[in-house]
């Protein structure tokens, strides 16, 4: 069996070679197959990382791993011309490295474009274990964005008519089928997801408040209880939820409870005077302009009706 160091990142990423070529390939046109000591001082972080967040716990774990083993696997890098070396893939090896104070760590070095280095970075982090829904459903866009060449709201819009087409429901421009079809297939093979789980599961997340979806991307909150906090419409109670469940780590009982407490509020305002109810109720109307929606006239216009019809005996 081929040892695992000469085989660097032919587990992990996956559909790199069907993008990438093989070693062999990579040795035939000049690049570095096999794994190369280069000084840490020589490496540098690209300016677009996929990754934002890095569990703190997690990260001395692999520091303690580096200092009794060292760096088990290559880093991936490509040439800088300036005599550096970027980091393409490994940025947790490359961060445990400097905190256990290495001098020097293994790489794999490979000629890269910038597309093509940004599309092993977002593989290679689509393939975490702990990756958080938010970070995989972003990371996959982003995939597919290079592939396509189209922007985040085209790439969402041909995900749903593609999900739409596979339930039996054509769209009728279905000139983008074949092309689309066989990218978005290639690319979820790639890091072994389900494209219709995607779509069913994960695309809605990007529609949560921003407060939530930020705490879903650092890893402060679980995705079940993020979920639970984004049903609280206030805004201002959701972010009070939001803060105490990270602070005091709530479990999803405790949420739902903090959340349940929040429907005693209408009773209190039902207590109040008939005639402040009334005010209100007109303050938000103006407020609103329900009479500029279309589907909300019909009904505005009944409403007032019966309140004519219960004014009218009064004068």
């Amino acid at each position: 069996m081929t040892p695992k160091r000469s085989e660097p990142y032919g587990r992990q990423i996956k559909g790199l070679d069907l993008l990438f070529g093989n070693p062999e390939q990579a040795a035939a046109t000049g690049t570095t197959a096999l794994p190369t000591a280069i000084p840490l001082a020589k490496l540098a972080l690209p300016s677009q990382q996929p990754r934002r967040y890095f569990d703190p716990q997690k990260m001395e774990q692999l520091t303690l791993s580096v200092v009794e083993h060292g760096i088990l696997e290559p880093l991936l890098v490509r040439p800088l011309p300036s005599g550096l070396y970027e980091l393409v893939a490994g940025e947790r090896r490359f961060r445990a490295a400097q905190s256990a104070k290495l001098a020097e760590v293994p790489v794999v070095i490979r000629e890269l474009a910038d597309t093509e280095a940004l599309q092993i970075a977002l593989i290679e982090n689509l393939q975490r274990e702990d990756l958080n829904p938010v970070e995989e459903a972003e990371g996959i866009l982003q995939l597919l964005e290079l592939e396509m060449g189209k922007s985040r709201e085209s790439v969402v819009s041909l995900l749903y008519r593609m999900r739409n087409e596979a339930q039996g429901r054509p769209a009728r421009d279905a000139e983008h089928n074949v092309m689309f079809n066989e990218t978005v297939e290639k690319v979820f093979a790639q890091v072994g997801i389900n494209w219709e789980s995607f779509v069913t599961n994960r695309l809605s997340l990007l529609n949560l408040p921003t407060e939530i979806l930020e705490a879903l991307r650092h890893g402060h909150i679980a995705y079940t209880k993020a979920q639970a906090i984004a049903r609280v419409k206030d805004e201002g109670q959701r972010q009070e939820i939001l803060k105490e469940a990270i602070i005091q780590d709530l479990s999803l009982t405790q949420i739902r409870e903090r959340i349940a407490s929040l429907k005693i509020e209408p009773v209190i305002a039902e207590a109040l005077p008939l005639k402040h109810q009334v005010d209100d109720v007109f303050r938000l109307v103006k407020k609103t302009k329900v009479w500029d929606d279309p589907k909300k006239q019909k009904k505005l216009e009944r409403l007032l009706a019966d309140l004519r019809a219960l004014t009218s005996d009064a004068f």
